[in-house]
């Protein structure tokens, strides 16, 4: 590999300001797209129901909306992190944001699942363009020992994401339909580029060679498993067609990605690097963020589908109920994202997890036909101080020791597994939904009939099937809750950072050399 120590060409200008005294302000104007994208995914949420009805669709396709978005997400990832070290991040950022902003006008305009399913894949490619470079400038441009600030502001994206996004989504939805959840990102998207083009700086480059094999057997590996858990409960578990079974289908994913790594390990120049796992945290931290995805996204569907049909809140009321885990989320993110330059990670990443998964087991544990608003609102509550803690020191400690010619790569790798995270999480929460509505179901008269009134009814359900509902989405809910104590094991494993070892070695000389 060869590395070009200039910036890229002069024929596109840089930006006037020196990035290198100052990288905030092309920080800020990235962290503008990944909030978007961030919007994108919980407003989503919020329109389930109403996308439902709106297309006349079952459960199943409205949850492949969600996933086939992840899907089309998490898939690119690793090339995308490749593709900004190699053409510069800000130049591979902006191509990305232009092509999940017009995605998202043809998601406005879809008029079938189907349709809508094809927009948000390529709305989901958009997204894989830009999200690693995100990490990959900060990783850059920030001293380790300043990146837990950057990463704070990182973080509190995602609080902020999820205070604005089911509140936007519940006001568009109730207002003007589910259409303009995705036409709102178009005005978003081209004054976060007008930012980015001024204000993100142009790094050097670095020449990388393809990892075609690579590339196919992750593309087929993660397609695989993934299609077969969110279509296991369609088909029963059993035959999809001719010989192709469920459980075949994800058998031939398991191997695809088990021959995935073992070419890693082998190729010239990996699509992703093994060599980045020899840094026990960048290992840890990427098992725990693919926890944190699984919850987040796993949760979202049955949460806002329970406020709205169970309790029988509008689309704007259910996203109000999101306020208190979002306000301190964003309240918190700036002054943990502090703490992780000084305090030791193993504490505030396995707090934060441990928060989070007893928010979820609560909210799973109340949700019935008679739960109340506040008792819904504490857990949620819970859970944002959780997400707090969670989303700064996993990227943190992540990214803190990567080389810089693999910033764009290691970014990337770290992204693909919360979204790997997040692809599983929608899949096998989707495919557990079903089961349970199913399941309870059978404990009603006419339950064939009850499961079409569930699907074509908008809005609060016919009393006799609130509870088995109810029911259904709360015991949902505890799959990601038990997830998340992988997270709480993984964090707990941290080591400490090498700028904290070294400060505290300094500190104990310096009082040493007071007393002597």
């Amino acid at each position: 590999m060869t590395t070009n120590p200039t910036a890229e060409p002069a024929g596109d200008s840089a930006p006037a300001h020196s990035w290198s005294d100052n990288p905030w302000p092309g920080l800020w104007a990235m962290v503008i797209g990944f909030f978007m994208i961030l919007v994108d995914s919980t407003i989503v949420s919020v329109a389930t129901d109403a996308i439902m009805v709106g297309l006349d669709t079952d459960l199943n396709n409205v949850v492949w909306v969600t996933s086939a978005y992840l899907l089309a997400y998490v898939v690119p990832l690793l090339i995308c992190g490749k593709l900004g070290d190699r053409f510069g991040p800000r130049n591979v950022y902006l191509v990305g944001l232009v092509i999940f902003t017009a995605a998202s006008a043809w998601c406005g305009f879809a008029d079938t699942a189907s349709a809508l399913i094809m927009a948000r894949v390529v709305q989901g490619i958009g997204a894989a363009l830009l999200t690693p470079q995100t990490l990959a400038v900060i990783t850059r441009t920030f001293p380790p020992a300043r990146r837990g600030a950057a990463m704070g502001l990182w973080g509190s994206a995602a609080g902020a994401a999820i205070l604005v996004g089911p509140l936007a989504g519940g006001v568009l939805v109730d207002n003007f339909g589910w259409e303009w959840i995705f036409f709102v990102n178009v005005p978003v998207g081209i004054i976060a580029f007008a930012l980015a083009w001024r204000l993100v700086p142009h790094l050097p480059t670095n020449r990388h060679r393809w990892d075609v094999p690579g590339i196919l057997l992750s593309g087929v590996g993660l397609f695989c498993i993934v299609f077969g858990l969110q279509e296991g409960e369609r088909y029963n578990w059993g035959t999809i067609t001719g010989p192709i079974s469920v459980w075949s289908l994800i058998g031939v994913g398991a191997v695809a990605i088990g021959i995935f790594v073992w070419w890693q390990s082998r190729a010239s120049e990996p699509l992703m690097p093994l060599r980045l796992f020899a840094d026990r945290n960048f290992t840890l931290a990427n098992i725990a963020i693919t926890t944190m995805g699984f919850a987040v996204t796993g949760m979202a569907i049955p949460l806002m589908l329970f406020a709205q049909k169970s309790m029988g809140l509008t689309p704007l009321r259910a996203s109000l109920l999101m306020i208190p885990f979002a306000v301190s989320a964003l309240v918190l993110a700036r002054p943990v994202g502090l703490l992780v330059d000084r305090v030791h990670p193993r504490y505030l990443g396995a707090f934060g997890f441990l928060a989070f998964a007893a928010g979820l087991f609560w909210l799973g544990a109340i949700a019935d036909a008679n739960v109340s608003v506040v008792s819904i609102l504490i857990p949620l509550t819970v859970m944002g101080i959780g997400s707090a803690f969670v989303w700064p020191s996993m990227s943190a400690t992540a990214t803190r020791n990567l080389p810089m010619q693999l910033a764009g790569t290691g970014s990337a790798v770290y992204n693909m597994t919360r979204q790997v995270g997040a692809v599983l999480g929608s899949a096998a929460v989707g495919a557990l939904m079903q089961n349970r509505i199913a399941a309870h179901l059978q404990e009603i008269a006419g339950g064939a009939a009850a499961g079409g009134q569930i699907q074509s009814a908008q809005g609060a359900l016919p009393e006799a099937l609130i509870g088995p509902f109810a029911r259904s989405m709360g015991q949902s809910i505890w799959l990601p809750a038990a997830v998340l104590l992988i997270g709480v094991a993984a964090a707990m494993c941290f080591a400490r950072p090498a700028h904290q070892v070294e400060r505290q070695q300094g500190a104990v000389a310096e009082g040493a050399a007071s007393r002597s």
